[in-house]
């Protein structure tokens, strides 16, 4: 045996050249990964098909046949009466990329046209992959905004989702061409405008795949780019990212306690989009006045803006009714309303849904369509059935119970340990609502830093400042309740404690 079918023979007794696959891919992959791993280096000659065939126990034609793809994808070259080469990779990709026009470039300038090829990003890809969300919430104890999903109700969705697909419809397997699954639409319409004082109509309503999908279809229907859009400081980082992607420039707005706090200096500005959680401000937890509502509202006319409103956990108040929506005060049609059930429900659900002003229902409904292709109408169908039949009712009563006595749990937790250092220098946030306390922290203080060291004891705590597009006026800890049991409260609580005395010590 020549030694190269010595070789293709230990190749192809390899476990990724599966024995059933057929002979002659598992000859051809064989010799491919060889070549590519310089086993078989340029200008080596291969046995002949006949001698091949014999060697390896396998008949000619299969042999010729490889050897065919071999030489099409360029791998081999083959000259009559001399035999069958292994070609220069090297030279071949070259070629390749100089063509035919450009024979003439030095390898200097060759070399340097490959390196700027190899630049993996935009300008706008790098500034929106710095800050990488997906492995800074990954769920760990006290991560902000997770819920506990484990309390979700498997088994009576898996029922309602086993019905739907049983009625066999057709129709729910296509896309969504008009805005989503009607009885959901339907659903939650009824249930905007009970819980909170929205005014909608069923036709208003569009299913997206969450709020990310929401914001960006805002942001591509509403702004051009270059435009403006005053976002709330601290921000939400995804309406951040989304504003970013589609080239916004950014204006933040001081948040305060009673919300988006414009001054002269924001007034002389003309936003498209203005972005805010007028509710329950993310991150800061603060509620906007009822004076702050109106005035946006009239900026949001005079500008000829349109206002986006976040309202990503109203369901989550312990205390009292859920607060109206914004939206709800609008009489000139300025506001375009998002909510989502990735919070109350599960994250992967990817569901969510915009509420537009009647002049935006068309645009709409066509650019939802022709830019996303909607689909999981299955989905929505299962999900528009548990709401119906008051499931949804009962899981937001039943959850809204689990994390307020968390809350109070953590709350206990953390004012029993810090002490004295509560009264002097650290304020734990009060607001009955949301899925995370703000430990807010002296000026001082190295939120960032004990942030990392908190880490180190596998707690997921986020720094307020981070959260900034202005220098930061504010330091804290966003620390969650919903995702951690009780007993890792009070475990990971006097960590957390020990933490922040550690930081805020002098």
């Amino acid at each position: 045996m020549s030694p190269a079918a010595d070789l293709l023979s230990a190749t192809l007794a390899q476990p990724e050249f599966h024995p059933r696959l057929p002979q002659q891919r598992r000859l051809y992959e064989a010799a491919k990964t060889a070549i590519h791993q310089n086993m078989l280096g340029a200008g080596t000659r291969l046995p002949s098909s006949r001698d091949l065939a014999r060697d390896l126990g396998i008949a000619r034609n299969t042999v010729i046949a490889a050897f065919e793809q071999l030489a099409a994808e360029g791998y081999v070259t083959t000259a009559l009466g001399s035999g069958t080469y292994v070609a220069d990779l090297q030279e071949l990709s070259a070629s390749m990329h100089r063509g035919a026009g450009a024979s003439a470039l030095s390898e200097a300038a060759f070399a340097a046209r490959a390196a700027r090829a190899a630049a993996p990003l935009s300008r706008r890809g790098e500034e929106i992959t710095a800050f990488a969300a997906g492995a800074r919430f990954e769920i760990q104890p006290f991560a902000p905004g997770d819920a506990d999903f484990s309390s979700f109700p498997f088994k009576l969705w898996q029922r309602l989702q086993n019905r739907v697909w049983r009625e066999a419809r057709a129709d729910l397997l296509d896309y969504g061409q008009s805005g989503g699954y009607l009885p959901l639409r339907q659903a939650i319409t009824e249930y905007l405008r009970i819980s909170r004082s929205v005014k909608v109509s069923v036709e208003q309503v569009m299913i997206t795949a969450g709020t990310q999908q929401s914001l960006d279809l805002c942001a591509q229907l509403l702004a051009d780019v270059g435009g403006t859009a005053w976002v709330e400081d601290p921000c939400y980082w995804g309406a951040r990212r989304v504003f970013q992607a589609r080239d916004l420039l950014l204006h933040p707005i001081t948040v305060d306690a009673n919300g988006m706090a414009l001054d002269e200096s924001d007034l002389a500005t003309e936003p498209r989009l203005i972005y805010v959680t007028p509710s329950h401000q993310y991150p800061t937890g603060a509620v906007m006045s009822l004076a702050r509502r109106r005035e946006l509202l009239d900026v949001a006319v005079r500008k000829n803006a349109w206002i986006l409103e976040d309202d990503y956990d109203s369901e989550f108040r312990y205390t009292g009714r859920p607060l109206a929506a914004l939206q709800g005060l609008d009489t000139d049609n300025r506001v375009v309303y998002m909510g989502t059930f990735s919070k109350v429900l599960y994250p992967g659900i990817k569901v969510g849904y915009l509420v537009v002003p009647p002049a935006l229902i068309a645009p709409f409904k066509s650019a939802l369509y022709d830019l996303q292709r909607p689909g999981q109408l299955m989905v929505q169908a299962a999900l528009a059935d548990f709401i119906a039949l008051g499931h949804f009712t009962t899981h937001v009563r039943k959850i809204r119970q689990i994390y307020g006595a968390r809350r109070e749990m953590l709350r206990r937790t953390l004012v029993a340990q810090l002490g004295p250092q509560l009264s002097q220098s650290v304020t734990i946030s009060s607001e009955e609502s949301g899925l995370h306390l703000v430990v807010e922290l002296p000026d001082w203080a190295d939120d960032v830093a004990l942030s990392a060291l908190a880490a180190e004891s596998g707690i997921l705590v986020k720094a307020l400042s981070t959260y900034y597009l202005a220098p930061p006026v504010r330091r804290g800890l966003l620390v969650g309740y919903a995702y951690v049991t009780p007993e890792k409260i009070t475990y990971y609580g006097k960590l957390l404690a020990a933490v922040i005395q550690s930081g805020v010590r002098r």
